[in-house]
């Protein structure tokens, strides 16, 4: 049947209602449908979360590897490395090839631990990660290049180890 012209829609009246739904809010932050929920629990198996412990194994491997023939490059005495001129942080070549050696040692060998899974290899880890990335801007005069990368990696390193989180801590504490 036909409209009754009298009953037509009064443009004065209510606003025709908009569909409600994600996005639909007053603000372009607000959404209408409640707040989002907590936010999900974090997955230990995750490839993102156990791919950046396994990276971070292996660049530590790597780099305690080349920072040990650093080392021992610098105890050759070979022409490598040339005279940097007055610095304030100055330590003798001799002196940064121990320090270099001895570290690259120590960082290899974590990171081989981190490779295998051991609990104790993610705090040595950081721990061995700021010490390189402490002595490598303490060597910048000398490799600038190469310490800026090493800087780098060490800072990912630190970040990777230090997000990730034990599946079951529980685990950790318990007597064996």
């Amino acid at each position: 049947m036909g409209e009754n012209p009298s009953r037509a829609a009064d443009p004065s009246g209510p606003a025709p209602s908009r569909p409600s739904g994600f996005g639909q809010g007053d603000a372009p932050w607000q959404r209408s449908d409640g707040p989002a929920g907590p936010a999900p629990a974090p997955d230990p198996d995750s490839p993102w979360v156990t791919g950046g412990v396994l990276l971070a194994g292996f660049l530590m491997l790597c780099q305690g590897a080349v920072a040990a023939l650093e080392g021992i490059a610098a105890l050759a005495g070979s022409d490598v490395y040339g005279d940097v001129g007055p610095y304030l942080y100055r330590i003798s070549l001799t002196g940064w090839g121990w320090i270099h050696l001895g570290l690259g040692v120590c960082v290899a060998l974590t990171g081989a631990a981190l490779l295998k899974g051991a609990g104790w290899a993610r705090v040595a880890g950081i721990l061995f990660a700021s010490l390189s990335l402490f002595a490598h801007f303490l060597f910048l005069p000398y490799a600038p290049l190469w310490s800026t990368i090493v800087i780098a990696l060490a800072l990912f390193v630190i970040w990777a180890l230090a997000a990730y989180r034990d599946p079951d801590p529980a685990s950790a504490t318990a007597p064996r």
